[in-house]
């Protein structure tokens, strides 16, 4: 009785502002809390704005310079950016669990899904900075040459400084993965990453025999 006394009062309880902000300085007491919990109230929101900011993230630099296919080519990317994201990640979160089995891993294809989506979260704060530049260089951003041959010094510094920031959280919603999966399937960090490497190269050898293809059949 006491023992189960003992892990009622030492179990964690995080309001949903707790859950958002110590993400970014306590991680695994999140990841913790959430697969322990299975807290799943804004896995789909944050999923789709996953795909919304890979959206832009290939849109940027992608596109014709004309305005009016900047803009219809946009609404395309997000759109199918924002399936694309429920279809990877919910395939990734398959791989994981497959290899992850392999490694004596204890997480289900659910539980992984739902801690990659919180995991997505700096990915998704780099969002913001898509506003200053539009501001910067309005829908030119979306031009060939990104709206850098467009603007002034002043300009060029915040695509280039805001560039650099969405890469770091790009980085960063990586190392979140890393730790989220290594607590999901009770792994260490060097176990997660190398459960992350196996799932990537089922992904990669059937690319990579795809693109071999028209090589090997024009021999």
């Amino acid at each position: 009785m006491s023992e189960l006394l003992g892990e009622f009062e030492n179990k964690v309880y995080l309001s949903d502002k707790e859950l958002f902000t110590k993400i970014w300085t306590s991680p695994r007491l999140v990841f913790k809390y959430i697969n322990d919990n299975y807290y799943t109230k804004y896995m789909a929101l944050l999923l789709s704005l996953a795909g919304l900011s890979t959206a832009f993230e290939r849109s940027i630099g992608r596109n014709s310079s004309n305005a009016a296919y900047q803009v219809g080519a946009l609404i395309g990317y997000v759109i199918a950016g924002i399936l694309i994201a429920w279809f990877f990640y919910y395939m990734i979160s398959a791989l994981l669990m497959l290899t992850g089995k392999w490694l004596k891993g204890k997480g289900n294809t659910k539980s992984i899904l739902n801690i990659l989506a919180y995991a997505a979260l700096p990915k998704i704060l780099a969002l913001i900075f898509i506003i200053p530049q539009i501001a910067t260089s309005g829908m030119r951003v979306f031009s060939p040459d990104g709206g850098y041959n467009n603007t002034n010094v002043l300009g060029y510094a915040i695509l280039l400084g805001t560039g650099i920031i969405q890469v770091g959280l790009g980085i960063w919603s990586v190392v979140l993965s890393i730790i989220g999966l290594s607590e999901v399937q009770k792994f260490s960090i060097g176990k997660a990453i190398l459960n992350l490497l196996l799932a990537s190269v089922i992904i990669i050898i059937p690319l990579v025999i795809i693109a071999l293809i028209p090589l090997l059949a024009s021999k």
